[in-house]
Parts: structure tokens; C-alpha cells; sequence
């Protein structure tokens, strides 16, 4: 199965962590979406998307990337690393997804690094993660929908 996560990491790199990990253990290809704006996706069986999440949705490049590039019918995945891992943060991919009647096949999310906005002022929350466990989990979770 040809596989690939299209992804942005912008801030501490806990993003970049998740998806490092899981295209070392699994295989999967990455395209960073802050580099490369266009990709024909189209011979590919699984598509993931992973980000931070930025005001619960995630990073306005993977977004533009996913309207302009993702074919209809696809399968797909998403990955989140947020201050605040709640399942709101994957609606605005998610809309994506649907309106190209593509077939989600599952959401991975784990806590990450934030000192965005007011969290600066304290440090940021979330500080350590993503940790080796939430690493593992990830990689168990790619392995489960890559079948």
C-alpha cells in the first residue's frame, strides 16, 4: 500500500515528531505542505494529514493543500498535536475530506508543545510532549488503519 502524510510543523516541532516517527517505522512518505504547495496524490491508497493546531483547526497550509490537491475518493487519516487535544480540532480537515467523498479511516491526536498566544506568558503547556509513548501510540495507530 502507497502511503503518504502531507503535514505542517511550525512552531516547536511536535508535529514533525509524530509523522519522523511514523514514516521511519512504517514507510510512509512526507511532504512538508509549508514547502510544497502542489503533489499529485492520486496513485496513493492512504493520505494523511497531520498539524498543529492553531485556534482548534489545523495549519492553513496542509488546508490549502488538501482543497487544491486531494482527489475525490480517497482514503484518508488525520493527525493533531495540540495544547488542547479536543475532536473539534479536526473538523476543518475533515470538512475537506468530505466534500471529496474521501473515506476517513481514523484520527490520531496527542498533546504538543504550546506556547501560543497567552500560554507564552506561563511557559506554554503541554511541555515534554509529544513523549516517547505518544510516539508509540502513533506508530500503532498508523499500523492499525494500514491494511
Amino acid at each position: 500500500m502507497r502511503s503518504v502524510i502531507i503535514y505542517a510543523s511550525t512552531h516547536h516541532g511536535n508535529t514533525k515528531k509524530v509523522v519522523e516517527t511514523i514514516a521511519q517505522n512504517c514507510g510512509v512518505e512526507l511532504v512538508d505542505a509549508t514547502k510544497v504547495h502542489e503533489k499529485d496524490l492520486s496513485e496513493y491508497d492512504l493520505i494523511g494529514f497531520a498539524s498543529g493546531i492553531f485556534f482548534s483547526k489545523f495549519a492553513e497550509p496542509v488546508l490549502k493543500f488538501a482543497r487544491e490537491n486531494l482527489p475525490e475518493n480517497k482514503d484518508v487519516f488525520f493527525i493533531a498535536t495540540a495544547g488542547n487535544p479536543i475532536q473539534l480540532n479536526f473538523k476543518s480537515i475533515s470538512d475537506i475530506a468530505e466534500e471529496k467523498k474521501c473515506n476517513e479511516r481514523g484520527r490520531y491526536q496527542c498533546k504538543g508543545y504550546d506556547t501560543y498566544g497567552p500560554f507564552k506568558l506561563v511557559g506554554g503547556i503541554q511541555k515534554g510532549h509529544p513523549n516517547e509513548e505518544e510516539l508509540k501510540a502513533a506508530v500503532d495507530f498508523y499500523k492499525s488503519i494500514d491494511k
